[in-house]
């Protein structure tokens, strides 16, 4: 049973395919953001529409996209659902225990300012984690840590999710950009120096806008030297990183740079006022007295020692070599690699989707695998969980107490997690079909407008799917044939695609239900699309004009 994908199944009429194709995404839009559907429900009549559309319109044999949608729900389950469901429960064992009150005040000391903490938690240090893991472990846990300092759950939420757009291009060590250079035959460093002159100019920016979001204009002036120190710091180290080191460091070094520098900048300058959301305030009056507890240096790091031990197991976790050995692929003759290959070899395993492995045929005739990919040991959600263990012993929780709580995690999850499992399915099963290539073959028709639409395309591939590398993937070498039939760099256009998918991260149904999960909004999935879309859509903008731009003006940035 062969099905060889066919990207204009209404022969000769390319649009009409694509407005076909569009269908399911445009029911979602709708089911969220109009009828405020909640977001399992919307994903499961998404999932269910896509699979008739594949069958009726496409003419995949009903057997094909049905095990397509079992190979996405199974990579919504893991790695995806299993970082959310760590993070959550390492983030809940510290408010259990009492030491995320410790935090919230270690916080405080360096600002009370709810929009410095902002750019300490959500922009910075969220870069860092971006970098060290993604997959959408850093939405998770500055979310979670966002609604312990006092932020109301939907702006923690929204400030993370937009937060985010700076670092995603290079995350999870580069991998966006690395997994571009096959298909594409393009080398990394080549596209991470186009992309390092192209996001400087969003991440100099993000912060000023996150504020603006935040708390108005009027207030955002009020920290403008704060917002600068920042965003430029961020900015910089990403330009010279990008361009000189490569695609794998400029994530975590720009983020230690920038939440470094930041934290020294406040302990010379305070802003005139500060700020609290309106909730807060109302708290406050009604406080007669208020008192702040002191604690020493030991007990600040113990509070805080959860969160040191996730990013010390998240970095080492990232780390190339090691990434290799903890699925069982290493092949050098370190020692203690070799061992750690060794069990991650036992439990790691790829089998074949039954019907679907090989059963679809490509465009060039060639035959596309299809695996479930159970990476047990090598999933970030596996050294978050690690990270909780260790913090059991560092905290003394019982291993009564410890169950419990990821009890606990486990029953407020389920709806969340229902919802990127079905989400990823239809994901899966768009791509499958060929639906996402007949809507990229149709952005590729506009000629001589094709540069500003190019990181469109990216902006789809990461809304749909969840993830800058898989847009990448899929939509690397269209891009580059496009860009060489219009006239455009094709350097230029896979940079793009990679630029404009950080704009889409933030309303990708999978980055969505991640940080309601994370901020305790549960069924309120489709309120934070409605928070996100906007925004998205600007900036993506944005990127369209910078792409236009370089491509007709600005070609002297082109490396």
């Amino acid at each position: 049973m062969k099905y060889v994908q066919n990207f204009i199944p209404f022969q000769d009429h390319l649009y009409i395919s694509a407005l076909v194709a569009l269908i399911p995404i445009l029911f979602f839009f709708w089911a969220l953001a109009i009828k405020r559907m909640p977001a399992y429900k919307a994903g499961i009549y998404t999932l269910l529409i896509a699979l008739v559309i594949s069958v009726i319109v496409y003419r995949m044999p009903v057997v094909l996209p049905v095990m397509s949608a079992t190979q996405g729900a199974i990579y919504g389950i893991l790695p995806i659902g299993w970082i959310i469901v760590s993070s959550v429960f390492l983030y809940k064992l510290t408010v259990k225990t009492g030491q995320f009150d410790i935090i919230r005040n270690s916080v405080v000391s360096i600002t009370e300012d709810r929009r410095l903490q902002a750019l300490l938690v959500a922009f910075s240090f969220g870069a860092f984690l971006e970098g060290a893991a993604g997959f959408g472990a850093p939405v998770a846990i500055t979310a979670a840590l966002l609604v312990g300092l006092g932020f109301s759950p939907l702006y923690a939420a929204g400030i993370c999710l937009l937060a985010n757009t700076a670092p995603v291009a290079f995350g999870a060590i580069g991998a966006p950009i690395i997994a571009m250079e096959g298909p594409t035959g393009q080398s990394a460093l080549e596209i991470s120096k186009m992309v390092g002159r192209q996001l400087p100019f969003i991440s100099v920016f993000i912060p000023l806008y996150l504020i603006i979001v935040m708390a108005g204009l009027k207030k955002t002036k009020e920290v403008l030297p704060a917002i600068l120190v920042s965003g430029i710091s961020f900015a910089v180290t990403q330009y010279f990183t990008s361009n000189f080191m490569g695609p794998e460091l400029p994530d975590v070094l720009s983020a230690l740079v920038s939440l470094i520098v930041l934290t020294i900048f406040l302990k010379f300058w305070k802003p005139k006022s500060i700020f609290h959301f309106s909730h807060e305030e109302v708290a406050a009056s009604s406080d007669s007295i208020r008192t702040t507890p002191t604690y020493t240096k030991g007990q600040i790091a113990k509070a805080w020692s959860p969160f040191i031990i996730l990013t010390v197991l998240i970095t080492i976790w990232g780390i190339p070599q090691i990434k290799t050995a903890l699925v069982g692929h290493y092949e050098g003759s370190n020692i203690i690699l070799k061992a750690i290959n060794l069990i991650g070899g036992w439990i790691t395993f790829n089998p074949n989707v039954p019907w679907l492995n090989n059963h679809v045929i490509n465009a060039n005739g060639d035959p596309i695998a299809a695996t479930y990919k159970l990476e047990l040991l090598g999933a970030a959600g596996t050294a978050i969980l690690i990270a909780a263990i260790i913090t059991k012993f560092v905290l003394r929780i019982s291993w009564k107490q410890w169950f419990s709580v990821f009890g606990e995690t486990l029953k407020e999850l389920k709806f969340p997690i229902l919802t990127i499992v079905v989400v990823v399915a239809f994901a899966y099963v768009m791509n499958s079909s060929g639906m996402i290539t007949t809507l990229a073959l149709a952005l590729a028709k506009t000629g001589s407008f094709f540069p500003f639409f190019s990181p469109v395309l990216g902006w789809l591939g990461v809304f749909i799917t969840g993830s800058d590398t898989s847009s990448n993937v899929l939509f690397g070498t269209l891009q580059q044939v496009s860009a060489q039939s219009v006239g455009m760099h094709p350097l230029l256009a896979l940079a793009a695609n990679s630029s404009g998918g950080v704009t889409g991260k933030m309303i990708s149904p999978q980055s969505i239900a991640v940080a309601c999960a994370a901020a305790g909004l549960a069924g309120k999935e489709s309120d934070l699309f409605r928070f996100t879309i906007k925004h998205s859509l600007f900036l993506l903008l944005l990127i369209c004009i910078i792409t236009f731009l370089q491509s007709s003006v600005l070609t002297w940035m082109i490396p």
